[in-house]
């Protein structure tokens, strides 16, 4: 009886020491991002490291976003909730001349079947679709590469639908 004890206690403390290894080890793999958000340069090189164009553009109202494009469709990174230029949020952005094609019942219809971007119709009828995501408070740079391919699939199902 006093053996089937001892085995017993090795084997949890084994455990709770194998639990405690894969939950440091997990976290050691994953790179947290800046407590704060990130820069516009920061982001700049996220996108550089990850093999996209990412062009700095000054907006009428002196704020700056980011250009680029993923699989030939240009879009915007704009930056939000900023403070001493650390940005605890993004907005990915793309929009479509139709010249006026799409109505709100139309988009109406995307919006229903994707979760998580949201589209809808300019004041002259053409499509724009955006995503949001929050960098701050916490996250790593996994999650946001996990984001970015997010928008990059829902942009895809996007042109699709309205036949781009």
């Amino acid at each position: 009886m006093k053996a089937r004890r001892s085995t017993g206690r090795w084997c949890a403390i084994a455990g709770a020491a194998a639990l405690a290894w894969l939950i440091s080890a997990g976290g050691a793999l994953a790179r947290d991002l800046p407590a704060h958000g990130m820069t516009i340069d920061e982001l700049v090189t996220w996108l550089k490291n990850a093999g996209y164009s990412a062009i700095v553009q000054n907006e009428n109202d002196g704020s700056q976003s980011i250009y680029s494009s993923v699989n030939n469709q240009n879009f915007h990174i704009y930056v939000y909730d900023c403070k001493n230029e650390r940005c605890a949020s993004i907005q990915f952005s793309s929009g479509f001349n139709t010249k006026g094609a799409f109505n709100a019942k139309k988009i109406n219809d995307w919006v229903r079947q994707n979760r998580w971007v949201r589209a809808y119709v300019d004041k002259s009828n053409d499509p724009w679709v955006e995503y949001d995501i929050d960098l701050a408070p916490g996250g790593t740079y996994e999650m946001l590469d996990d984001e970015f391919t997010i928008w990059q699939e829902s942009l895809g199902r996007f042109r699709k639908f309205i036949g781009w």
